[in-house]
């Protein structure tokens, strides 16, 4: 999902109680999920796509961890 940043995707899984989506970004070492919410239309809200970019934000302004010595 370009809108929310590089290596951003979305995952569709569909059950009984409706279709959900679960957004995340594929790094080197890790995978970060971002947001899991229950569809309701064709177009991703814009609440969920701005708490999706603060929280990367948030993640990315803890760097990487350091190596011991």
């Amino acid at each position: 999902m370009p809108v929310i940043g590089t290596r951003c995707h979305e995952l569709r899984i569909t059950d009984e109680m409706g279709t959900f989506r679960i957004l995340y970004r594929i790094d080197r070492d890790a995978i970060i999920i971002l947001d899991v919410f229950m569809k309701q239309s064709q177009q991703t809200p814009p609440s969920i796509i701005t708490a999706s970019k603060r929280r990367l934000r948030q993640y990315d302004a803890l760097g990487e961890p350091k190596e011991k010595p």
